[in-house]
């Protein structure tokens, strides 16, 4: 006899039918062996009391603190540990509870229908300008062209362009100033048919600037102001395009002086859905959401935002991750800008590990080569 510990994160349904478990029985196995921690807050004490009776009784726990039992105080946090059958089972039997059980079960039922994506773009970064933090990213011209086909070669599904840095305390630049750096590429990515070989983004809140990229064949709008401005709406929705829906706290000028949350993943995951219904709202339907690393975000927020990520895969939305080179590995790790590869690849894996389906990033070939490795694990 033989015995092996098998990773949590393998695929669970392929394991079982190379069992020879039959179909129903796959299904049913398959919710066993994934598990959810779901971090409940501020949840009335008769309510954390019920919950914890109906999760035991099936097998699942909630975790709560002391004197829940008496109700030593109002209302609680607590934890709760089910597998993904549990969970399911939770979701119903909550329904006829009271004291917000029943909101609660919703939310249960969004958790147990959440997918991981199976396949992974990688969107290459090229800035027209001249103050942006990576001096590597910055072209202009035929130069910027060249560097476009490269990252076309090396595999980049996507290449965002932008006139504008939004690093931290980054200089404000005019309307005209910025269309007056972007136009020259886009022309040039126009006139070489680039965009048959590949998808481009503009990275720009400008309504200016985004009309005359959309005019010229550019399909995605990566808006750091997560649709801040109704023309911008209006625009991604008369151009059928894409829209980025970025959280940043503050504006690139004040982001970073003070970032404050009550809760990180709870105020992000609100403004990301709020946002969204006002896309949805202007007849924009084709969203990608982006929780907005380093944008008003301390380096413990941003870490929190990728370790949980799977949290909002209930926005059912793909989502982008872009911690290329930022100063948050500078952080964790001292290093210069043209230093901080290693500590990017290791961002990126771990937010694709937890949903990411997306990653904008500087260096296209070496995270195409990174990805097709942890892709390689995948099918193991």
């Amino acid at each position: 006899m033989q015995v092996e510990k098998l990773s949590n994160h393998i695929d669970a349904k392929k394991y079982l039918k190379r069992l020879g478990v039959d179909g129903g029985g796959v299904n049913i196995l398959s919710s066993k062996m994934k598990h959810h921690i779901i971090y409940i807050r501020d949840l009335h004490v008769g309510a954390a009391n019920i919950l914890k009776q109906d999760a035991l009784s099936i097998g699942a726990d909630l975790a709560v603190p002391r004197g829940t039992v008496i109700a030593k105080t109002q209302h609680v946090d607590c934890i709760l540990i089910a597998t993904e059958k549990q969970l399911q089972t939770l979701s119903k039997k909550e329904l006829a509870q009271p004291f917000g059980l029943k909101e609660l079960a919703k939310k249960f039922a969004e958790f147990t229908n959440i997918h991981m994506t199976r396949h992974v773009e990688v969107m290459g970064i090229i800035n027209a300008n001249d103050d942006s933090f990576y001096a590597n990213s910055r072209f202009k011209d035929a130069h910027a062209v060249d560097a476009i086909v490269k990252m076309i070669e090396e595999g980049a599904d996507i290449i965002d362009i932008g006139g504008v840095s939004s690093a931290p305390n980054a200089l404000k630049v005019s309307v005209d100033e910025e269309l007056k750096r972007v136009k020259p590429l886009i022309d040039a990515i126009k006139k070489e048919k680039l965009y048959e070989k590949v998808k481009f983004s503009i990275d720009s809140y400008e309504p200016k600037v985004l009309s005359y990229t959309l005019e010229n064949g550019f399909k995605i709008v990566n808006d750091i102001t997560g649709l801040q401005n109704d023309e911008v709406c209006k625009l991604c929705a008369s151009f059928n395009a894409t829209a980025v829906i970025m959280h940043m706290q503050g504006t690139p000028q004040t982001m970073q002086e003070n970032p404050k949350y009550e809760h990180i993943l709870s105020d992000v995951h609100s403004f990301l859905e709020e946002r969204i219904l006002k896309a949805e709202s202007f007849g924009v339907h084709d969203i990608i959401i982006d929780v907005g690393i380093g944008f008003g975000k301390t380096v413990e927020d941003n870490l929190k935002l990728i370790k949980h990520l799977e949290s909002f895969l209930t926005l059912d939305k793909p989502i982008l991750v872009g911690a290329s080179r930022k100063s948050m590995i500078d952080a964790i790790s001292p290093s210069l800008a043209n230093e901080r590869l290693g500590g990017t690849i290791a961002l990126h894996l771990e937010a694709i590990q937890n949903g990411a389906s997306i990653v904008r990033v500087h260096d296209v070939k070496e995270h195409v080569q990174a990805i097709k490795i942890k892709e390689a694990f995948d099918v193991i």
